[in-house]
């Protein structure tokens, strides 16, 4: 039967994507969703819990990935480099073929409040995974947070620009320019003034 063919998963993802952007996200049930690809509503839900984790499928892989680009980052890597290390081993997640689901699955995301919301709770979460790792590497708690929170921020930048209208480079390229655009606004940074108080 139809319901246990492989692919499902990614079946009800397109189709559920399409609708969202068609007929809009709030106006899209579940059933409709299952049944433009001949499916049952029962049957989404052994693959979701809800509509919303159609967007959000995959979230865990990727936190797992970049996870691992922390742990295998070399011992003598900065925080900050052991995060930039992960964004770029994440980077076969962004291939070419998936940047138009992406820009479709931002724009959905982007006309929602509640989804918007739910993708910032994601990153935070990002940054609490990447902050915990670094620390399992010996690094201190706030240049743990630090380093993961900015690691978050380019992978957002980087995201961003990734799936601009026009934009054909890789998402590799990509965190690569915003790397080292903030290591370069890091190093013009004005030192702290002491005393000011």
């Amino acid at each position: 039967m139809a319901r246990w063919e492989p692919g499902t998963a990614k079946r009800l993802q397109a189709a559920a994507l399409e609708l969202f952007a068609t007929r809009g996200y709030e106006r899209t049930t579940a059933a409709e969703i299952a049944q433009s690809v001949g499916l049952t509503e029962r049957t989404f839900f052994r693959h979701f819990s809800d509509k919303r984790e159609v967007l959000f499928h995959g979230t865990q892989t990727l936190t797992l990935a970049l996870v691992d680009g922390v742990r295998e980052a070399p011992p003598d890597a900065s925080p900050l480099d052991a995060v930039a290390r992960a964004l770029w081993s994440a980077a076969p997640f962004f291939s070419a073929e998936r940047r138009p689901h992406s820009r479709t699955r931002k724009a959905v995301i982007d006309e929602n409040p509640a989804l918007a919301e739910r993708e910032l709770r994601k990153m935070d979460d990002l940054a609490a995974t990447l902050a915990g790792t670094l620390r399992a590497r010996g690094v201190d708690d706030l240049a743990a947070t630090l380093a993961a929170q900015t690691g978050v921020a380019v992978f957002g930048v980087a995201f961003g620009r990734w799936v601009r209208d026009g934009e054909e480079r890789s998402f590799e390229e990509i965190v690569t320019e915003v790397y080292r655009e903030l290591l370069s606004l890091a190093g013009a940074a004005a030192p702290v003034p002491h005393g000011t108080r």
